[in-house]
């Protein structure tokens, strides 16, 4: 019995150690705190690169005659936000010590579905990345979730301390979200293509303006109405000892 009650004390040890690694994990970093507009520019600057490419694409052309090589307007500005990306994942892990995981996991989904693009030269790889994206960011927080995983602490550990009720109210509601903005971008390509081709441009333009003046203010306004769930689930946290 009593070895019994050493291998249970061993367990609960074992446990308990497991449990406080994954609450410093919600913790956030210095670099986190101290650096939050650089975060904030490194994630919009690829998607204003993005928007300026397609709008000036035949602009860039003329100017710089080999990104004609990439196609039009639609594959010069994946050109460009595909390097823009990379550029901002390289400074996030040098400034910041680390990858933020959605920008991590959409950089990639970016560089795959923009060389396919590219390549293929059919804009259809292009117009599905933010449905395959926003899908994939939905399926891993509802599917965290239901095993008792609120992958959102991870995510957002550098702007708030919540408790774990808190993290899963919003871990549903983003994961919600998610999918919402999945089915948005199909209904607004294919709607722009079904309302314009063989206007291709137009189509184009349609969607890019949704895509970066579209989603970013309804993904600001989203946040800002989670603000009273954030608020009251927030946990305070206890003021350093002075010298």
């Amino acid at each position: 019995m009593n070895d019994k009650n050493k291998f249970d004390d061993k367990f609960d040890d074992r446990e308990s150690a497991a449990m406080t690694t994954s609450d410093s994990d919600l913790t956030p970093s210095a670099a986190d705190k101290h650096h939050p507009m650089l975060k904030l520019v490194l994630e919009l600057g690829p998607l204003l690169v993005f928007f300026f490419g397609n709008l000036r694409g035949d602009w860039l052309v003329q100017h710089f005659p080999q990104l004609a090589a990439l196609g039009g307007p639609l594959f010069v500005a994946t050109g460009l936000f595909m390097a823009a990306t990379v550029i901002s994942l390289i400074v996030s892990k040098v400034m910041l010590g680390h990858l933020p995981l959605m920008p991590f996991v959409s950089g990639i989904v970016v560089l795959i579905f923009g060389a396919l693009g590219i390549y293929l030269q059919n804009e259809t790889f292009i117009k599905m990345k933010p449905t395959i994206v926003n899908a994939l960011f939905g399926v891993a927080l509802l599917g965290g979730l239901a095993f008792g995983k609120s992958l959102l602490g991870y995510v957002f550990n550098a702007a708030f301390q919540l408790d774990a009720e808190g993290w899963r109210k919003l871990t549903l509601r983003w994961g919600i979200f998610f999918f919402v903005l999945a089915v948005l971008n199909e209904v607004v390509w294919r709607g722009s293509n079904w309302l314009y081709l063989p206007d291709t441009k137009a189509a184009d333009n349609l969607w890019v303006n949704f895509k970066v003046w579209g989603t970013m203010p309804i993904t600001i306004l989203f946040t800002l109405s989670q603000m009273p769930l954030i608020m009251k689930h927030t946990i305070e946290q206890p003021a350093e000892n002075g010298k």
